[in-house]
């Protein structure tokens, strides 16, 4: 099925793209390494329990996913995408920086 295929080619490209292999991803959205190799194939659907998986732990939009609609993918969701790849210690780092960013700008 065409829409399959573009799903997955979609979703491999965005785990490519956080340089995941298959089977960090698979368990980070809690299916298997084979399902999701299928997935990317095209050979199967995902559900939507998956799709919202992958698009809270990416923060790439389910109409990007779905539709290759890139208005959706805002600079806030393409951010929590790099921040998902930190390690969780670096968390109160990226909070505090943030949150002296919010104070320049404030002051302007």
């Amino acid at each position: 099925m065409k829409n399959n295929l573009e799903i997955g080619s979609r979703i491999r490209n965005i785990r490519e793209g956080m340089k995941l292999s298959r089977s960090a991803f698979s368990e980070k959205i809690n299916i298997s390494e084979v399902f999701l190799s299928q997935v990317e194939r095209g050979e199967k659907s995902i559900s939507l329990n998956t799709l919202m998986s992958i698009c809270n732990m990416t923060g790439i939009s389910s109409d990007y996913i779905l539709f290759g609609d890139e208005k959706n993918s805002s600079t806030a969701n393409r951010t929590l995408k790099l921040l998902n790849q930190l390690p969780p210690e670096a968390n109160s780092l990226i909070f505090s920086i943030t949150n002296s960013i919010k104070d320049i700008y404030k002051k302007k």
